[in-house]
């Protein structure tokens, strides 16, 4: 008996050897920047605005002139920086001449997030108005899953979520990254959010590359310009600037994400 199990235990703790070790020089990073690519289905956002108006033939023959000279997906990056808890959302400035009018393209969103103390100071460009939003950062009951993805190498375990009560999210972060942010104001996750995806917004932010280095104290400044409110007080003004423009849930949406 010794003889037959004896190889298949030498294998077995040399395996738990080998696990041990890599696991002592996995690297788990407390600083470094990461790249997102935020891409955007713009067929699909319009499609399912001109649902809500089946007989707005105009639309359609509007939407056939776009897809002539617009491609389907529209794609923008940004970056994160994370340094000790904290992190910065800034978007990356496009070099196209012709920025896009669909409003979930856009990127008017700065965000500086303690994810220590949940808190987070948000510049948002709301059309012509600049404000400063300090607040807490929103609460998202996640559920995760089992399911494993391979982004920007690195494992990243699936979660699901429900925010402002019907945008569904799926996000995919690492514990390899022991810091609870992601993209635009999505935290809460055991680990860093490296993909977020609402699909029936048709829209992504996934990581491109994450860079494993120190990030110099003034690159992590939280903004100071606009006017400065909280998440309610820009809620209230929202409201009342959209209330005369029918169906406003997809500007407020595209603001509040």
């Amino acid at each position: 008996m010794n003889k037959i199990f004896s190889p298949l235990l030498i294998l077995f703790l040399s395996f738990f050897a080998v696990s041990q070790v890599q696991a002592q020089f996995t690297r788990f990073p407390q600083q470094g920047t990461i790249t997102f690519e935020k891409k955007v289905n713009v067929y699909g956002i319009i499609q399912d605005q001109m649902k809500r108006r089946p007989d707005d033939t105009f639309s359609k023959l509007m939407f056939d002139e776009y897809k002539k000279k617009k491609s389907q997906f529209e794609v923008v990056k940004s970056t994160l920086s994370f340094s000790k808890g904290q992190t910065l959302f800034t978007p990356v400035e496009s070099s196209s001449t012709d920025p896009s009018s669909v409003l979930a393209v856009q990127q008017n969103n700065i965000i500086a997030t303690n994810t220590l103390d949940g808190t987070s100071i948000a510049q948002k460009k709301v059309f012509e108005e600049v404000y400063l939003v300090k607040d807490s950062v929103r609460k998202i009951n996640w559920k995760i899953t089992d399911e494993v993805r391979n982004i920007a190498g690195y494992d990243c375990r699936r979660a699901n979520a429900l925010i402002m009560d019907s945008i569904y999210v799926v996000a995919f972060y690492t514990d390899v990254i022991p810091v609870s942010g992601g993209p635009e104001s999505f935290t809460g996750l055991p680990g860093m959010i490296l993909g977020v995806a609402l699909p029936y917004e048709h829209i992504t932010w996934f990581a491109t590359e994450v860079l494993d280095q120190p990030v110099p104290a003034d690159k992590m400044k939280a903004p100071v310009k606009g006017k400065p409110l909280d998440h309610k007080g820009l809620m209230g003004i929202l409201q009342n600037a959209l209330k005369n423009w029918g169906d406003a849930s997809e500007s407020l949406k595209a603001i509040l994400l």
